[in-house]
């Protein structure tokens, strides 16, 4: 009996099915609906896209399967420092359905919470967010909020300590800070309470304009040394900067960006460092968890950096201790 004809049969047969299979499967491919990838908003008052946080946020997401392009794509607002023009791009976040904010700072905080109590916000670089009336409370946040904590009130205390150590003769420290700013007026209390511990006065000056600050830098003088806020409102930071590197004034920063652009010492969050931390929290609450269970943490990484080239300028001798503990030495 000849078996070869049924056989052939059936391969050919086989070899059918198989191509059409083939040519079936990149329609049938091409018509099913992908996984839509995440939209995630940031809102900020920076001066690039690229600030230091969302670089660690999106870093952070990379680890943890997230990359951009693929899982999520982002959709950048930032304001070059005009706080005013908050509220307008977090409305502009919401028209584009974002499925999460990110914001860096209280003020792009409170303008996102003041815009949306449906969309989930994880905000960033909030000293205090108690004080600054954005949760009510840490370990269960509430409402459409949570992310984490720089620790203002308790750093501000630890800033003054370094200032003294660097310049042991430190008479006077200002404290200048935009006036009704709730995070740095909720940090005298500490910053008063160190001062005396160190044996320093604190002047304490809250100012409401560009020229009220100005007369207020005239006063300080030889032998003072200067507290920038934890908020860069009204430029106060900058002017602290310009008043320092020009009078030779020693003057502590919040964060390692001003020790870049010459100031003498900051003690701070690491601002990519939070945007790492920051994507744990974002991916919790993609994969489905609700804000107000996620809790609020503190920072994790606290850096301090120092200029040593602004110390020689300053003909400071830097302590040992300062620069074994030094995260950052700019030279």
């Amino acid at each position: 009996m000849n078996l070869a004809g049924p056989w052939r049969a059936r391969a050919l047969l086989r070899r059918a099915v198989v191509l059409a299979a083939a040519v079936m499967l990149p329609v049938s491919a091409a018509q099913a609906e992908a996984p839509r990838a995440y939209r995630i908003g940031v809102l900020n008052e920076a001066w690039a896209a690229n600030h230091p946080t969302v670089e660690g946020l999106k870093a952070g997401l990379r680890a943890r399967g997230l990359a951009e392009g693929r899982e999520v794509n982002f959709e950048l607002h930032f304001t070059e420092g005009k706080s005013d023009e908050l509220p307008r791009e977090a409305r502009a976040l919401i028209k584009a359905n974002v499925d999460l904010i990110l914001t860096n700072n209280e003020a792009a905080a409170l303008a996102a919470r003041d815009a949306t109590q449906q969309i989930p916000i994880v905000f960033t670089l909030v000293g205090n967010p108690v004080a600054a009336g954005i949760v009510s409370n840490l370990a269960r946040p509430g409402g459409n909020l949570t992310g984490i904590a720089g620790g203002a009130t308790q750093i501000v205390a630890k800033r003054i300590e370094i200032l003294r150590t660097l310049v042991p003769k430190l008479r006077r420290v200002w404290f200048i800070y935009r006036a009704g700013d709730p995070i740095d007026a909720a940090a005298v209390t500490a910053a008063d309470q160190a001062a005396k511990t160190l044996k320093v006065e604190l002047v304490v000056r809250p100012v409401e304009s560009a020229e009220q600050l100005k007369r207020t830098l005239l006063e300080v003088r030889p032998g003072d040394g200067l507290l920038a806020p934890e908020m860069d409102a009204l430029d106060i930071t900058a002017a602290i900067l310009d008043k320092s590197l020009g009078t030779r004034v020693p003057a502590v920063f919040a964060t390692a960006h001003w020790v870049a652009r010459g100031g003498l010492i900051s003690y701070g969050p690491d601002l990519y460092a939070q945007g790492v931390q920051a994507a744990a929290i974002v991916a919790r609450i993609l994969q489905g968890m609700r804000p107000q269970d996620v809790p609020v943490q503190a920072a994790d990484d606290i850096a301090l950096a120092i200029n040593l080239e602004t110390a020689r300028l300053f003909a400071l001798d830097v302590p040992r201790k300062i620069l074994f503990r030094a995260d950052v030495l700019q030279r």
